[in-house]
């Protein structure tokens, strides 16, 4: 999530809310956060939070003072901390958001951007609060973590709350699939009967000990098994694959091992890797080039496109991939941490690259160039 600093004035204890920028009925002002620009401060009374605009000789009353202007937006959901930090929970400009179930996770992986932590607060009441103040109309949100599945049956109390509050959004959820090895788990899940959803699994090799392995517990074929029960419920299933230095070489035969053990799930995302967390600890024995592993995901690619598979490719950028498979890549980097490099600034790809996560400003390909497309050729 985004966090933005902002100078606190009398805060004693976290402001949660949406963000406006216009004045709301009294009945309803607790919901609000008031952003307050340019001239005379309204009736403030009733309000979660006042966000201001103004320097602090200006202001006569107000929780915060931030300076950046277009940081925030209409309808966006904030969590403002005592020392000033404002969490944006919620991007109404952004078609990436999620609910962070939790920070608690039973793998330990070695590329982990976010790696988990062990004691924490829970989550769930807060998380249906905010579901509440969400866009009823937005069309996608994510559940994540951590694991989400650590929450129990609280995961599916966040599902209904979805269903019920954002009745036109698709719900992905990313978890390890260890927890769906329990068949009564998984039926729970099949019985929240939501159409818009999709677990998304990560399976790292079609070698159980290179898998435990990235994943830091010896949980393989519990994953599996987890892939068979959602499949079992008809559940819709993605399967994810960071790719790095230990995955790179067995990307064609662990795609004819989803092909032959998982034909029922509807995608295959390979994943470039993000340098942030785990991965920027263990960069050394994870780091390739994502030029130097392009035939391996050519033939991966090609291979579960030729059998209907429908993969994709996230995270990459399209002046180093093939061709032949630029057509599968996708935009998928949060909007908050994607960024292009100089050398992008005239690529007439620029518009359908997925562009760089943040952390990779230092770490990635040494092949990034702007291409020049004709984009009138003559006929």
């Amino acid at each position: 999530m985004k966090t933005i600093q902002s100078e606190p004035i009398n805060i004693t204890e976290n402001i949660f809310g949406k963000i406006t920028f216009s004045p709301k009925k009294k009945k309803i002002r607790s919901q609000y956060i008031y952003c307050f620009k340019d001239g005379i401060l309204p009736s403030i009374s009733g309000y979660a939070g006042i966000i201001s605009y103004q320097n602090r000789e200006q202001l006569q009353i107000g929780n915060c003072i931030i300076k950046d202007r277009d940081s925030l937006h209409e309808g966006d959901v904030v969590l403002i901390e005592k020392n000033g930090s404002i969490s944006k929970l919620y991007d109404s400009t952004s078609s990436h958001n999620a609910i962070f179930a939790t920070e608690k996770c039973n793998h330990r992986c070695i590329m982990c951007p976010q790696p988990p932590i062990e004691k924490e607060e829970n989550k769930t009441q807060f998380n249906l609060k905010l579901i509440q103040l969400l866009d009823r109309k937005i069309t996608n949100i994510g559940i994540t973590g951590g694991e989400p599945t650590l929450i129990g049956d609280d995961l599916f109390l966040l599902i209904n709350k979805i269903k019920t509050n954002l009745p036109e959004a698709s719900i992905t959820i990313l978890s390890n699939g260890v927890q769906f090895a329990n068949k009564e788990y998984a039926l729970k899940l099949a019985l929240c009967n939501c159409k818009n959803l999709q677990i998304d699994i990560p399976i790292f090799s079609d070698i159980s000990s290179i898998h435990n392995h990235i994943v830091g517990a010896k949980t393989f074929y519990k994953t599996v098994q987890g892939l068979y029960n959602l499949a079992l419920f008809k559940q819709r299933i993605g399967i994810r694959i960071v790719i790095h230095k230990l995955t790179y070489k067995r990307l064609p035969q662990l795609s004819a091992f989803i092909y032959h053990n998982f034909p029922f799930v509807t995608q295959v995302a390979f994943m470039q890797m993000e340098t942030t967390g785990m991965a920027k600890e263990n960069l050394t024995s994870l780091w390739i080039d994502p030029y130097d592993y392009n035939k391996q995901l050519e033939e991966a690619v090609l291979y579960l496109s030729d059998r209907k598979m429908n993969p994709c490719i996230y995270n990459a950028q399209l002046c180093i991939l093939p061709p032949s498979i630029r057509s599968f890549a996708q935009q998928t980097i949060s909007d908050w941490k994607d960024i292009y490099l100089p050398e992008c600034t005239d690529c007439t790809l620029k518009a359908k690259c997925g562009g760089f996560f943040e952390s990779n400003k230092e770490h990635h390909s040494q092949h990034i160039k702007s291409i020049r497309e004709n984009t009138n050729p003559k006929i």
